[in-house]
């Protein structure tokens, strides 16, 4: 089986969904099963605590589901590891979306904080996976530094403009020696598609899915999506020619 493994623990689907913007937690928990996830990843920061009706993680079974805290809102390196760590005492395990996020107008998240905050967190026994813009650079160096994934944005978060930085993930694919997750930005099943025929390990999917004006069925097309684009890349696409060839050979016809 084709399995996606990150820091040895494996996962049967490529595509991690999130739980923000839904109408309701009744859509959400819909969405997520129609998915097929086994990762959800979940803003600590906006988790209410006081609230069991309003409190997101009372309407998901973790005993399904690897719950994956992000930093969300933090706008320091200082922030997200406070944020990591509260995470880290909700969810009782390591693993960690690492978002460091100062730009309050196209949400870009910051190369520097988020290298800082991912030594800090690594030495910390932290599994981290950090959101990136697609800097085939910070992404290397990251995994130098020992984390466990790297997930470059394919656009502006909630964007849904598809993958805007192809070149780049790319270049990161190419170098890359741990999973590379695309993330942010991705509106239709397609985009999900398409940035697993580029070789991308998984794909991270929120606002697509919460926004649709269905969406289970929409969590059930991205799915099927991430399903047809791993299964296109390991069938290893011919490759492209700039003239036309024949499907059907011009020798050995019937007749000649």
């Amino acid at each position: 089986m084709d399995k996606l493994v990150i820091a040895g623990q494996t996962f049967r689907s490529r595509l991690f969904v999130g739980t923000g913007k839904y109408a309701s937690n009744t859509d959400m928990a819909k969405a997520i099963e129609a998915s097929g996830t086994d990762m959800v990843t979940v803003a600590i920061r906006r988790v209410d605590f006081k609230n069991p009706d309003a409190n997101i993680l009372n309407h998901l079974d973790f005993d399904r589901y690897h719950f994956l805290p992000n930093t969300a809102g933090s706008a320091t390196a200082e922030e997200a590891i406070r944020i990591a760590n509260l995470g880290r005492a909700a969810s009782e395990q390591n693993f960690v979306k690492l978002e460091v996020i100062p730009d309050p107008k196209y949400l870009l998240p910051d190369p520097g904080e988020t290298l800082a905050a991912a030594k800090a967190l690594i030495a910390d026994g932290f599994v981290v996976l950090p959101y990136i813009q697609a800097d085939p650079v910070l992404a290397k160096q990251l995994e130098d530094i020992g984390c466990a994934a790297v997930m470059p944005l394919g656009s502006p978060i909630g964007s849904l403009r598809g993958i805007l930085t192809r070149a780049s993930i790319e270049i990161i694919i190419e170098q890359a020696t741990i999973p590379v997750v695309v993330d942010a930005g991705l509106g239709l099943p397609s985009h999900a598609a398409e940035a697993m025929e580029m070789g991308a390990d998984a794909v991270l999917v929120n606002t697509a899915i919460a926004r649709a004006g269905d969406p289970e069925k929409m969590g059930r097309a991205f799915k099927l999506a991430v399903q047809a684009g791993r299964e296109g890349f390991l069938a290893k696409p011919g490759e492209k020619q700039q003239a036309a060839t024949a499907s059907s050979p011009l020798t050995g016809i019937v007749g000649t």
